[in-house]
């Protein structure tokens, strides 16, 4: 059975949690305050989840999810994350997680940073650009008419392959945006950013991004 290792146990996390179990998949989760604090959470997630440590969550993990404040992004184990895919999540808001000159002067993309961080890996941009509420409540089975879609990017194909697999067991259509250089155009304060959209009406939007 396909593990999935989530850093981080917010909104975000936690949802997709729920979400990944309740479609079959194993779920080691993590958070900065300790696997003692998720107990609530696994009990509720039930036998196909445990807590962890960060570390234990990337070494569990066949894939893994990072959906941590991006100020904390250095903190992810990288070594046990080499070579696996990762969904990374992130956004960023200067106003929680300080100034990062890179991002302020249009140098880096947010998930790009993790991606420098965890040089092994195989970072994907996902699930940055629905609120968390309706990760598990927006979507649709494929063909429905007017499907919303949700965008990813990355450098490698076969992260791209898996995002699109998740996206749709969970009801979304995938839009790809391109390598991880691109991802700015659905990051914060863009038009694509945390809209409900089509197919269709998401690569409009992301035509529609000015950095």
């Amino acid at each position: 059975m396909t593990t999935v290792g989530i850093i981080g146990a917010g909104h975000i996390g936690s949802t997709l949690a729920r979400g990944l179990v309740g479609r079959g998949y194993d779920v080691v989760i993590a958070n900065s305050r300790g696997p003692e604090t998720l107990a609530s959470l696994v009990t509720e997630l039930g036998p196909r989840a445990r807590a962890g440590t960060a570390t234990d969550a990337a070494t569990a993990a066949d894939w893994a999810i990072v959906t941590v404040p991006l100020k904390a992004y250095r903190d992810i184990p990288a070594e046990p994350l080499a070579g696996k895919i990762v969904l990374d999540t992130n956004n960023y808001y200067w106003e929680r997680d300080g100034r990062i000159a890179e991002l302020d002067q249009k140098k880096a993309t947010t998930s790009g940073l993790l991606q420098r961080h965890l040089r092994g890996a195989k970072v994907a941009k996902a699930f940055n650009s629905i609120r968390s509420t309706e990760i598990l409540t927006a979507g649709s089975p494929a063909g429905t008419a007017n499907r919303r879609a949700l965008p990813t990017a990355s450098d490698f194909d076969d992260a791209i392959a898996l995002v699109t697999k998740i996206y749709d067991e969970l009801g979304f259509d995938t839009v790809v945006i391109g390598p991880l250089e691109e991802s700015w155009r659905v990051e914060r304060d863009q038009p694509a950013y945390v809209v409900p959209q089509t197919a269709d009406e998401l690569r409009a939007n992301l035509a529609r991004a000015v950095r």
